[in-house]
């Protein structure tokens, strides 16, 4: 392996001159790759999108067919520029060889694995390795560097396992169904409201939950792909008579504190968060409860998937890298923390 960088920061996300495109940028550029959808790894504008199969769909209803990469009715997954790739199988982007692998981070979020002559790197994108009915299950493989996000990457995050923080909810929607109160449960319109949805519905087949408008469209995509989630209802829909009294309602956080909320009247309001692990958020946000949920990985994940992806070098982006970082050094792991929104303000290419 020659040593040198096979990517650097740029526009906000990595680029590689070996292949001349780009990861993640936040930036229209020529070329891209996107690891998921979630709108801090996904801007519309670029030339071209090179994707997993199962992300297109999402991704085209996120960025939409506009330059602007504002999200439209006419966005479709058959645009010419969109490329769908199935897991595991290799394609070639000029002197690289590109193979995408899921994530487990939200549906169609994938991995990125990039051989050259430099040697074979990988990127995380964002990823978790707790189970999730909603999308496939992170798979490892070997890469000579392991580039990983660290939005968690402080030894205090650790996950309950998900079956006990569901426990937590349905306790707590419980409550509000014999004080007939609402139960606005807040969380990240795409991913985390789907997977509260699946996990709730495995348990009660027969329950509905009511929804924010931002979350029905991706929903319905959850559905096209063939998750299995319980019967939802647009709040915009109900009547107007409709009080909520002892539903479930998902929203997203921007909708806490907004005209929206007068529909919920003495409603109790929780949300689902990573960032749940520490009490205070919970209070300073005004939440009467919070359940840590994360759809990143945690502390020891993060250092499990060190150790899963073989890596001799480790480079941490996105979050808290510079303890991970340091961790590793003392352990004899070559490692260092990049600053990829640097890059977006320095104008880099």
């Amino acid at each position: 392996m020659k040593n040198e960088n096979l990517l650097v920061p740029s526009a906000g996300g990595l680029y590689c001159a070996a292949g001349d495109f780009w990861i993640d940028p936040l930036r229209p550029v020529p070329r891209a790759i996107i690891t998921h959808a979630h709108a801090d790894h996904a801007r519309g504008g670029s030339e071209e999108y090179h994707t997993a199969e199962a992300n297109r769909a999402i991704l085209a209803a996120r960025i939409g067919a506009g330059a602007d990469g504002e999200g439209d009715e006419s966005a479709t997954v058959d645009r010419p520029d969109h490329h769908g790739h199935a897991w595991g199988e290799p394609f070639e982007l000029v002197d690289t060889r590109i193979t995408l692998f899921p994530a487990g981070h939200i549906l169609g979020s994938s991995w990125v694995r990039i051989e050259s002559e430099h040697g074979t790197w990988g990127v995380s994108g964002d990823f978790k390795r707790a189970p999730d009915p909603t999308c496939q299950a992170f798979e490892p493989a070997d890469c000579d560097v392991w580039v990983t996000e660290c939005t968690f990457g402080l030894p205090v995050y650790r996950w309950p396992a998900p079956s006990e923080v569901i426990d937590q909810v349905e306790h707590w929607w419980d409550e509000c169904r014999a004080a007939n109160r609402p139960a606005v449960l807040f969380c990240y319109a795409l991913g985390k409201a789907q997977r509260v949805l699946a996990e709730l519905g495995a348990r009660r087949p027969a329950m509905r939950a009511w929804l924010h408008g931002a979350m029905r469209p991706l929903t319905d995509i959850y559905r096209d792909q063939g998750v299995a989630l319980p019967e939802t209802l647009p709040v915009s829909e109900a009547e107007h008579s409709e009080k909520f009294a002892g539903e479930l309602v998902l929203a997203p956080p921007s909708a806490a504190g907004s005209p929206w909320m007068r529909r919920f009247p003495k409603h109790s309001a929780g949300f689902v968060s990573g960032w749940m692990r520490i009490r205070g958020n919970r209070r300073r946000r005004g939440y009467d409860r919070g359940f840590v949920m994360s759809d990143h990985a945690d502390w020891p994940a993060l250092i499990e998937t060190v150790a899963d992806q073989r890596a001799r070098r480790v480079i941490t982006i996105h979050g808290n890298g510079e303890p991970l970082a340091g961790y590793l050094t003392d352990r004899n792991v070559e490692a260092e923390a990049w600053n990829l929104r640097a890059s977006l303000a320095e104008g880099s290419r």
